[in-house]
């Protein structure tokens, strides 16, 4: 892994992809697989332990932030058509992705359950369904329509880059496109209105309500031409302040409904009903803001061109997050693996084997692919003249992978 943190060094004349998201999209990789795990001890330290938010807000925030930086630079250079034509190329990879995905996962579950003669696998991810009626199972999976446990986060971001579509020109005007994502994020929470889902109710990630999130993020992280990266927002004594208690407030709603029953009981009922209704599907304004805050924080605790970036601690979790459509697919199928090894043995040295394992593997899948596209290239992490992995750099001419 050497020759890939040497050529984490910037290209002279070529804009460079900001590591910061990389870093943290792939910690929040990281951070799902943990929590998809079932009686992992590590899963009493990620951050919706800490937080009134989880990785898939961070997620969806540093796709948007990603997919504004780089879609936007292309819609400058190159306009709005072809723009266009790279996101719905990326949507056609993400379908394909997910697809594979849900044929996989199906066949994983199916067989465990099969094997050891248990349906309680099948019931648990909402795959009941398609032992019932595989065929209209199967139909409706290719609509987007059914979406079984941890099979729902392709569909929203495939659904969200396809928002992006027409929405990309108002990147331009960041007041216009912020104000009517708001509207349409209120509109959808007042009046309960989601996708269909074809088992019922409506999608667990709302497209129409988590819009707002990976909208910001993209207005976060575009870019105007001739124009140098500057912060968004800024850094303000008063607004470090209300982030601050943004999440401190956050935390007290996490320990309250995890340890003070007794507390809710003794509340008013209304507020009692608030603190225990926080929904994740349409993104609750509580768990915006918490997820906002938090970006607040952090964008500005650490520089966009922060030395540790490029360290070797960081460059496993930099590969991951560049190369996040493989390492999200994998970590679904290892998280299914992971449960079954916890159910035979949850004992520490099962647990350190785990983890270890699930890691070791998502961090390969970086490696492996920021090897495979520099080959492809030609470039050489031990001759190349700059050698910067082509996931850890933006060409002036082409679209950055977002995923």
């Amino acid at each position: 892994m050497r020759g890939l943190i040497r050529g984490m060094q910037p290209v002279a004349g070529k804009p460079v992809r900001d590591l910061r998201a990389d870093v943290f999209r792939g910690i929040a990789l990281w951070f799902i697989l943990i929590d998809h795990i079932p009686g992992n001890w590590l899963g009493g330290l990620t951050l919706r332990n800490v937080a009134l938010c989880d990785a898939t807000e961070a997620f969806v925030l540093l796709a948007g932030y990603a997919a504004g930086l780089a879609y936007g630079a292309v819609l400058d250079r190159r306009g709005w058509a072809f723009a266009a034509a790279a996101l719905l190329r990326r949507l056609g990879t993400l379908y394909v992705a997910h697809i594979f995905l849900f044929v996989v996962f199906t066949a994983q579950v199916g067989y465990s359950a099969a094997a050891l003669e248990s349906s309680a696998y099948l019931d648990e991810m909402h795959l009941d369904a398609f032992g019932e009626q595989p065929y209209l199972a199967l139909l409706q999976a290719l609509l987007l329509r059914f979406q079984p446990a941890f099979l729902d986060i392709l569909p929203l971001y495939i659904a969200l880059l396809l928002m992006l579509v027409p929405a990309l020109p108002l990147l331009r005007r960041p007041l216009l496109l912020l104000g009517l994502s708001g509207l349409a994020y209120a509109g959808v929470r007042v009046l309960d209105i989601n996708l269909p889902n074809w088992t019922g109710g409506g999608w667990f990630f709302n497209p129409l309500a988590w819009q707002l999130l990976f909208f910001t993020g993209a207005l976060l992280g575009y870019v105007p031409r001739r124009r140098r990266p500057a912060p968004a927002v800024p850094f303000h004594p008063l607004l470090i302040g209300a982030a601050v208690a943004v999440l401190v407030l956050g935390l007290g709603i996490v320990l309250l409904g995890d340890y003070g029953e007794q507390w809710l009981a003794a509340l008013p009922q209304p507020l009692a009903d608030l603190l225990t209704t926080i929904d994740k599907t349409g993104l609750h304004p509580f768990r915006l803001l918490s997820v906002l805050a938090l970006a607040y924080l952090v964008g500005h605790a650490v520089p966009r061109g922060a030395h540790w970036l490029r360290s070797r601690a960081a460059t496993p979790f930099v590969l991951m997050g560049q190369h996040g459509l493989p390492v999200f697919c994998a970590g679904i199928f290892l998280a299914f693996l992971g449960r079954l090894a916890l159910e035979m043995d949850d004992r520490w040295p099962m647990q350190l084997a785990v983890n270890l394992a699930g890691l070791a593997s998502l961090v390969s899948i970086g490696v492996v692919g920021a090897w495979y596209r520099m080959r492809e290239r030609g470039d050489s992490p031990q001759h190349a003249t700059n050698p910067v992995p082509v996931g850890l750099r933006v060409p002036v001419e082409s679209t950055t992978t977002v995923t």
